[in-house]
């Protein structure tokens, strides 16, 4: 059966589908669709009622799975990784402000801060070995062998990155604000949720589609 991540590859939308339904297709991309919606309690026909329907608008990562290594490495580094180093650090800043200020409340996210924190080095260690070491033998031409170690490195790490957002998951009760969520605490659980989905979609680029050629390729 069709697996997830395949159906990232080829579909356009997909990614919209599986983000809103709560489908890992990038870590967890190997699944088939019919395992994941088992697994998540979901019914298989109504999720492909959705792709469809997305197929027919286009999504954001079609086109991607037969352009230039070099060019999807470029558009990486553009898109994802400079939005994530604008975007996290000033939730990082907002975190602590809600864990101060609310700290006798109930539902508040205690050692998230310091969680994002964390997330944020082993983020800004991983894209550093990408533009520096990965990306740059891609773009002169290396495949194959040639790239086998450092994608595998790369994707072990991202086994990482998705157990720093389960955390971040459990830490904010599934990012569900409380009723007498702030503005700042609101803005923080609604640009949690659009840092995972970015990331999510970074990884399947990443993953489903650069690493994949580049070690098939060559």
């Amino acid at each position: 059966m069709t697996s997830l991540a395949e159906l990232a590859r080829v579909q356009p939308g997909a990614t919209l589908v599986f983000l809103r339904h709560r489908l890992d297709f990038c870590c967890g991309g190997k699944r088939s669709l019919a395992d994941a919606c088992r697994i998540a309690g979901l019914d298989p026909a109504a999720i492909l009622e959705e792709l469809d329907r997305e197929a027919r608008r286009g999504g954001p990562v079609a086109g991607w799975t037969d352009q230039p290594l070099a060019a999807l490495a470029d558009h990486i580094e553009a898109r994802y990784h400079t939005a994530l180093r604008r975007d996290l650090p000033p939730l990082i800043e907002a975190a602590r402000k809600v864990e101060r200020v609310h700290a006798d409340k109930p539902g508040v996210p205690a050692g998230l801060a310091d969680v994002l924190d964390e997330f944020f080095a082993e983020m800004e260690q991983h894209m550093r070995k990408e533009e520096m070491i990965l990306f740059p033998m891609l773009r002169r031409g290396a495949r194959g062998e040639g790239v086998y170690m450092p994608v595998r490195m790369m994707e072990s790490e991202h086994d990482t990155h998705r157990e720093h957002l389960a955390k971040i998951r459990a830490l904010t009760a599934d990012l569900q604000l409380p009723p007498h969520a702030c503005a700042t605490w609101t803005a923080l659980y609604h640009g949690l949720e659009h840092v995972e989905a970015e990331l999510m979609q970074h990884i399947h680029l990443e993953n489903n589609i650069l690493f994949s050629r580049a070690t098939r390729e060559g």
